[in-house]
């Protein structure tokens, strides 16, 4: 049984990519192993409006709660978690959200590999 656990990668700064033509944009590096997805998403799934009357914001403490148990999962599940998630929010999605969700399969396949 593997460790299924999220984790957050510092990404400081924040500026919109391609908004301006001489921006300087941070970097940050990570490895992934086996079974690791990496998520990749804009502000319009965390700043969707929540609850009865739309006055709250999903939130980065939800989306890692709601990360971590899908953990584990292959890339293509997260995402087609996160719309099923997002469709339920409704009306409270406002801004366009973009998602991406790249990971490296738990079992190596060896069959394919050039020596």
């Amino acid at each position: 049984m593997g460790l299924c656990s999220s984790l957050t990668l510092p990404t400081p700064g924040g500026l919109l990519v391609g908004a301006l033509p001489d921006a300087r944009l941070t970097t940050a590096d990570t490895v992934l192993g086996p079974g690791d997805t990496l998520l990749l998403y804009t502000d319009g799934l965390t700043e969707a409006r929540t609850g009865e009357d739309r006055d709250s914001l999903y939130g980065d403490d939800a989306l890692l709660a709601y990360a971590t148990a899908h953990s584990g999962a292959a890339p293509h599940a997260v995402i087609q978690a996160l719309t099923h998630l997002l469709a339920g929010f409704g009306d409270g999605v406002n801004d366009d959200t973009a998602l991406l969700a790249l990971g490296v399969p738990a079992h190596a396949s060896t069959t394919n590999r050039t020596p």
